[in-house]
């Protein structure tokens, strides 16, 4: 006997970045790539890594190190490119590793109106726990929808 797998609300493909583990809602999540050749596109905004050539579709890139301002590092064997699907655009965001899908429980789940103001970030949806392991659950919406890269993707 066989039990259908669905995607709910609360599961979260998890990825790292600076060591620290970031979640996005598996809702958004269209497929996870190895980083592939990535054609860097004249005047495009820092963050932008490029577009790829994903089957016959030209997808651009986030580099959500540049992003969010944190070290660059080079790409290795471990980087991804987790292609998500936000209001109608298609975007890859390049990222360390990434390495499984978690559920939490609301329960497990802080808002960030929790936080305190000097330490809140626009990007951050809210706070996962689980057990001691901590992942910070970003808004992609927030993250995608900035003009620059709505920009960026009606160009390409």
């Amino acid at each position: 006997m066989s039990e259908k797998v669905t995607a709910t609300d609360n599961q979260y493909v998890l990825f790292k970045l600076d060591n620290e583990s970031y979640g996005v809602n598996i809702l958004y999540v269209e497929t996870i790539e190895k980083v592939m050749d990535i054609t860097r596109v004249p005047y495009a905004h820092y963050y932008v890594e490029g577009v790829i050539n994903l089957r016959g579709e030209v997808v651009p890139v986030i580099n959500l190190r540049k992003r969010f301002n944190l070290p660059q590092v080079e790409i290795n064997d471990e980087s991804r490119i987790i292609i998500v699907s936000v209001e109608d655009m298609i975007v890859g965001l390049l990222v360390d590793s990434s390495s499984e899908v978690l559920q939490l429980d609301l329960e497990s789940i802080d808002d960030v109106s929790n936080i305190k103001e000097n330490m809140k970030n626009d990007y951050v949806k809210g706070i996962g726990k689980d057990g001691e392991r901590i992942i910070i659950l970003l808004d992609l919406k927030k993250i995608l929808g900035n003009t620059a890269i709505n920009d960026e993707n009606q160009r390409i």
